[in-house]
């Protein structure tokens, strides 16, 4: 395998692995942009395609464990003895309360797909402690997928359109949002519609009283007279 000349070949893949760990704790992390850039970069041979796969699969699954071990071993309170350790812990408290504390380990391999949906998932299994070795097998699942699909996005549109380097990234960007976009809005009506289904259940479940009270006695027995 012929390896191409040029920087990008010695600055893409050490810069993508920091941005996608940093993406665990820090969602503002430009990680994506960076995945769907190295499409681009692949249509016009300044890439390995195994390489970029790769580097992105290993910065998701290594981020993950990152995070749940930091929030898991409950180290998430001496993060905020620094002040950059404070910025982490309210991004990860941010993200939870946007996408929801499920950690389930379906949504360990999808919510990586939903902006923050990572973070806050990843968080929530640390949280309720989940068993170490499924929630490494979930995230290693949703990371190869994310590093395909996401690397996917940004070669499509690399070999598609004849188009600059920053628009092809935009455009694979935006595609990827917009996916993101739809899968938040299915999570959230399966949840509300889980919710109203649960809310008769939960009714019926409380005993109800008793239907009448029983009714005291129809007379109240005269006192004995007193003797004269």
């Amino acid at each position: 395998m012929e390896i191409p000349e040029g920087p990008w070949q010695w600055l893409y893949y050490p810069m993508t692995l920091v941005l996608v760990i940093a993406d665990a704790p820090v969602p503002a992390s430009p990680s994506e942009v960076l995945v769907i850039g190295g499409g681009p970069l692949l249509a016009h041979g300044e890439l390995l395609l195994p390489l970029v796969v790769l580097t992105a699969f290993a910065g998701s699954f290594g981020g993950d464990a990152l995070l749940f071990l930091l929030f898991r071993g409950g180290l998430n309170a001496w993060l905020n003895r620094w002040r950059w350790g404070r910025l982490v812990d309210r991004g990860v408290t941010a993200a939870l309360q946007k996408a929801g504390e499920s950690s389930t380990y379906a949504a360990i391999v999808a919510a990586r797909f939903i902006p923050g949906g990572r973070t806050a998932s990843v968080a929530a299994a640390g949280l309720a402690e989940v068993p170490l070795k499924p929630f490494l097998i979930s995230s290693a699942s949703g990371s190869a997928i994310w590093a395909v699909w996401m690397t996917g996005l940004g070669l499509a549109s690399g070999l598609a359109t004849d188009l600059p380097l920053w628009a092809n990234v935009a455009l694979g960007t935006l595609v990827g949002i917009l996916v993101g976009m739809v899968l938040a809005a299915v999570i959230r009506l399966r949840r509300r519609s889980a919710a109203l289904r649960a809310v008769p259940a939960g009714a019926a479940a409380v005993p109800a009283g008793p239907a009448t009270v029983p009714a005291g006695p129809a007379t109240v027995p005269a006192p004995a007279s007193e003797p004269r």
